[in-house]
C-alpha cells in the first residue's frame, strides 16, 4: 500500500506525484506507455540523430508557471533553449510578422504593414506587463481564484476591469480589427489563438490569441535542450530522488471504490495497487468517469453531463527531417522556432468553418516547430528536424480539398493529407520538397495508440471553448479536481485551467489531496447518498 495513486505519468501526473512526494507522502506512478511523458515525450523516429519531439515541442506556460518553477527541475537536469525569434507568420511575398523577445523588434515587423502598429503592440504588451503576476496565479490556481482576482481588480480598477473582460470575450479576428491596420499583428493573434480549437470568430478567441502572444513576447517559446522527454525526464528524475516510484507499461483498467470512496486500483494484470490516501487521475475525464469508475458508481447528473463533453479538433502531425534549412521566401521565418503558416486572417476563418462543418481543411493552418534552428543538438550540423501540426475534424463529413479523403485515416487518407500539408509549404519556401529526407505521419488513427488520452489526437482533452472553462470544465458543477467519489481527484487537462504543459491541474489536485476536503460539500453529499454502497 501506498499513499498515493497516481493514474499517467503525463507531465501533470508527475507534478501531481512530486508535490504529495514532497509533502512526505509515499506516492506510485503508473503508465501505461513504455515511458514516461504522456504528450511530452521525444526519441529519433526519423533518421539517427534527428530527434523528434512526438507530440508537444514549445512551452511557453511552463517557462512562466510558478509550478513549474516551484520544482527546480533545472537541478534534475533541464536546460531551455530558445531560438533567435520567438515566433513567425510569413507571407508567400515575402513580408513576415515576427515575435521577438525585443519589443522593438516585433514592433518594427508590425509598422513594416502598416505605421502605428508597432506601437499598438506595445500598448497591448503594456497591459500584459501590468496584469502578468495576477493573470498567471489566477490562471494556475482551482477555481475560484479569489486572492489572485482580487490583486487582478486592484489593478485594474472597476472601470478597467470592464474593459479588460470585454476584450477577453472578443472573437480575435474583432481584437485585431480594433487594435491594428495592418495585416500583420491580426495574423499573429489569431495563429496563437488557433493553437486552442477556437475559431477566429468566436467569442473568448482573443484572450487566447493575445496571452500566446504576450507570453512570447516575454518568456519566448522555449524547448528542452535535446528533445522535449527531457521535461518529462526531469520529473520522473525527481520523483525517484524523493522516493516516489514510476512504473511504466502498467496499464490501470479500474479504480476501486468501496463505500463511496477511492481505495485501490486494478491493473490489466488483475493485480491491484492500494492507495492509504487518494487516487490521482491524469486520465480524460470520460475515460475516468466512465471506464476506470463506472457510470453507475456517478450520479445520474454526471452521467449526463459526460455526454455532452465536447472533444477538441483532432490533429494530425508530421515529423520530417530535412537535409538543410526550409528556404523561406520571408527569410525572418528562418530565424524562428515556431512559425505559423496561416495565409492570413480570412485563410483562417475560411480554415475554421471548414472544421466546424466536419470538412478536412483545404488549406491547413499550420503551427511548425524548427527545433535544430531552437536546439542545435536535435540534428546533425547543416540539417534540421522540423514537425508541424494542424487539426482535421473529429467527425469527418468530407473532403474541402476535393482528393477524398474520408477520415478513416489509412494509408491513402495518410498519405493525400500529409502531401496538402507538404504543397502549402511549398508556397511558402519553394523547394521544401527536395529537402525531405524522412517522413513520418502521425493521424487521430495512430495518436491514441502512444498515449490513450489523445481521444482521435485531441490534445487539450477537450474543448478550450467558454462553455467547457472554469466552473464548467469538464462538466457543469465540477471546476475542481475533487470528484462525487471520495479520495479520487482529477488531475489532467480535462480540469481547469485546461490544456497546455504548465502542471496546474495536477498541482491543484496534489494540494486538494493533501487538505482532504470537498468543496461544495452540501451539495457532494446529497450527490454521493445517491451512489451504490
Amino acid at each position: 500500500m501506498v499513499d498515493a495513486v497516481v493514474i499517467g505519468a503525463g507531465p501533470n501526473g508527475l507534478v501531481a506525484a512530486n508535490l504529495l512526494a514532497d509533502h512526505g507522502w509515499s506516492v506510485t506512478v503508473l503508465e501505461e506507455q513504455p515511458e514516461p511523458g504522456g504528450a511530452v515525450r521525444s526519441a529519433e523516429t526519423l533518421l539517427p540523430g534527428f530527434v523528434t519531439d512526438l507530440f508537444s515541442g514549445f512551452y511557453p506556460l511552463a517557462a512562466v508557471s510558478p509550478v513549474i518553477a516551484g520544482l527546480h527541475l533545472e537541478q534534475h537536469g533541464l536546460r531551455w533553449c530558445r531560438a533567435p525569434l520567438v515566433l513567425a507568420d510569413p507571407g508567400t511575398d515575402g513580408s513576415c510578422a515576427v515575435i521577438s523577445r525585443d519589443v522593438d523588434e516585433t514592433a518594427a515587423s508590425l509598422d513594416a504593414f502598416a505605421a502605428g502598429d508597432g506601437d499598438a503592440w506595445r500598448r497591448l504588451y503594456g497591459l500584459w506587463t501590468r496584469l502578468q503576476d495576477p493573470l498567471l496565479g489566477a490562471l494556475f490556481t482551482p477555481f475560484p481564484p479569489v486572492r489572485h482576482g482580487l490583486r487582478l481588480l486592484a489593478r485594474l480598477g472597476a472601470g478597467d476591469a470592464l474593459r479588460f473582460t470585454r476584450m477577453a470575450l472578443l472573437p480575435v479576428r474583432r481584437l485585431g480589427d480594433e487594435e491594428f491596420t495592418g495585416a500583420g499583428a491580426p495574423a499573429l493573434l489569431g495563429g496563437n489563438a488557433l493553437h486552442t480549437d477556437i475559431g477566429p470568430d468566436s467569442a473568448g478567441s482573443g484572450l487566447f490569441g493575445w496571452l500566446l502572444c504576450m507570453l512570447g513576447q516575454s518568456a519566448g517559446f522555449p524547448a528542452p535542450a535535446g528533445g522535449a522527454g527531457q521535461l518529462a525526464g526531469a520529473l520522473t528524475r525527481r520523483l525517484r530522488a524523493r522516493g516516489g516510484e514510476v512504473r511504466c507499461g502498467t496499464r490501470v483498467t479500474q479504480v476501486v471504490v468501496r463505500g463511496r470512496r477511492a481505495v485501490a486500483v486494478r491493473l490489466a494484470d488483475g493485480s491491484s495497487v492500494d492507495a492509504a490516501r487518494a487516487v490521482l487521475a491524469d486520465v480524460d475525464a470520460p475515460q475516468l468517469f466512465r471506464e476506470l469508475v463506472g457510470e453507475e458508481l456517478l450520479p445520474a447528473s454526471l452521467t449526463r453531463d459526460l455526454r455532452r463533453f465536447h472533444w477538441d479538433n483532432a490533429t494530425v502531425k508530421i515529423n520530417w527531417a530535412l537535409r538543410g534549412p526550409i528556404p523561406w521566401t520571408a527569410r525572418d521565418a528562418g530565424r524562428a522556432g515556431t512559425v505559423h503558416v496561416t495565409g492570413g486572417m480570412d485563410a483562417m476563418t475560411a480554415f475554421s468553418a471548414h472544421l466546424a462543418m466536419g470538412l478536412v481543411p483545404a488549406e491547413p493552418m499550420l503551427v511548425l516547430g524548427q527545433m535544430t534552428t531552437t536546439d542545435p543538438t536535435r540534428s546533425p550540423a547543416g540539417t534540421e528536424s522540423v514537425w508541424c501540426y494542424t487539426h482535421v475534424p473529429q467527425r469527418t463529413k468530407g473532403d474541402a480539398g476535393g482528393a477524398g479523403i474520408t477520415g478513416r485515416w489509412d494509408d491513402r487518407d495518410t498519405q493525400l493529407f500529409a502531401d496538402r500539408v507538404e504543397a502549402h509549404v511549398e508556397r511558402f519556401a519553394p523547394g521544401f520538397g527536395e529537402l525531405v529526407l524522412a517522413r513520418t505521419v502521425q493521424t487521430p488513427r495512430t495518436m491514441p495508440q502512444d498515449n490513450r488520452c489523445l481521444h482521435s489526437g485531441a490534445v487539450n482533452s477537450g474543448t478550450a471553448g467558454l462553455h467547457q472553462q472554469l466552473v464548467l470544465r469538464p462538466v457543469p458543477g465540477l471546476g475542481r479536481p475533487e470528484t462525487p467519489i471520495e479520495s479520487l481527484y482529477l488531475a489532467s487537462a480535462s480540469a481547469h485551467p485546461g490544456g497546455g504543459v504548465h502542471g496546474a491541474p495536477g498541482a491543484n489536485a496534489a494540494r486538494a489531496a493533501v487538505a482532504g476536503r470537498r468543496p461544495g460539500k452540501r451539495a457532494l453529499a446529497a450527490a454521493a447518498r445517491r451512489l451504490p454502497g
